[in-house]
């Protein structure tokens, strides 16, 4: 079984995400950079804090076993819409497992849960406003009937002076990505700054994933 029985509140996120999307989402004007469009939180937003959100998700403090999955590593820099590099903005990223598993209480997915999966990570964007996280892949799952979302990291980008931004990362390549709702409500022209290529470096897979905020 999936995720059926999440339908009307899906569909609540679905609807919201058209109309954030349509306010939110800027075009280039001249030299500046375009604004990151937004995508929905959803639902599986961690709700209990826990002790390690460190960037390394894929082994948990105290842990010697790593997650199950493919490795890969997210870098990028935050940046204004002038181009210039935020400092101190806090990047906070959440997903679901290899198995398309969320690690929240509201998750009523039956694939199995990853205990040495950590799923929710944070970092603040050094003098050059980059940031990086080492995850897994994340997994496919069944949204509701007819609905199968496709791989793709939640973010919440933050700086004081600057506008929240709440948006999700997809991966190049995926043929879900073409039916994916979230994805489409996405401006058609702005979509493809939501879409990262990974490439292997030293073994890993490694993307980029610029994000330009804009200011309050």
């Amino acid at each position: 079984m999936g995720k059926t029985t999440k339908i009307s509140r899906r569909s609540m996120i679905t609807v919201g995400a058209g109309v954030a999307a349509s306010v939110v989402t800027a075009s280039v004007l001249g030299n500046q950079a375009q604004i990151t469009p937004p995508n929905p939180e959803g639902p599986f937003y961690p709700m209990r804090p826990q002790v390690d959100k460190d960037t390394d998700l894929t082994l948990i403090q105290g842990n010697t076993e790593r997650a199950q999955g493919q490795m890969i590593r997210v870098t990028g820099k935050v940046l204004d819409e002038n181009g210039q590099p935020v400092e101190g903005a806090l990047v906070d990223i959440w997903q679901a497992n290899a198995n398309g598993r969320y690690h929240h209480e509201d998750d009523p997915a039956t694939t199995p849960l990853d205990p040495n999966f950590q799923g929710w990570g944070m970092v603040k964007t050094d003098a050059g406003g980059n940031y990086s996280f080492t995850t897994v892949k994340p997994g496919a799952y069944l949204a509701e009937e007819g609905w199968t979302r496709p791989p793709h990291i939640h973010y919440k980008v933050s700086r004081r002076g600057y506008r929240e931004l709440t948006t999700q990362m997809y991966f190049s390549g995926e043929s879900l990505n073409e039916t994916d709702r979230l994805f489409l409500d996405v401006d058609a022209e702005s979509r493809d700054l939501l879409v990262v290529d990974f490439q292997e470096k030293n073994g890993i897979p490694q993307g980029e994933f610029p994000i330009v905020l804009a200011k309050v």
